[in-house]
């Protein structure tokens, strides 16, 4: 039994309303959620979401003087509850919490962040 569904991918960037309003003319996809922060086009498991990120420097691909910037996220019925099965799994919490009574951000073994949401 599954822990979590996928719910999207996102990716960092400077100016999420901006990098949005490209992929929405590129891709065909509106918006569901938009605030300065977050922008999240598309359905929880097909969408793509852009996230403002402080002092954000682009990647410098292909060189790897600045390296590719996403994480995924994964949609839990309960966000405790959720939270709390995927540390059982070997994920550890940042202290560092952006919204978390939103989301969370968790770091996978290796150490790639990713978030939980309690998404549909």
């Amino acid at each position: 039994m599954a822990l979590a569904r996928y719910v999207g991918f996102s990716l960092d960037c400077d100016d999420p309303v901006a990098l949005a309003a490209f992929y929405t003319k590129l891709l065909g996809i509106e918006p569901t959620y938009t605030s300065d922060e977050f922008v999240y086009l598309g359905e929880p498991g097909t969408g793509l979401g852009f996230v403002k990120v402080a002092e954000y420097v682009a990647p410098t691909w292909p060189k790897a003087d600045v390296p590719k910037q996403a994480h995924l996220e994964f949609g839990v019925d309960n966000l405790d509850a959720g939270e709390a099965a995927v540390i059982g799994i070997g994920a550890v919490k940042p202290d560092h919490q952006p919204q978390p009574d939103r989301w969370r951000v968790l770091l996978d073994p290796a150490g790639h962040p990713f978030c939980i949401s309690a998404s549909v």
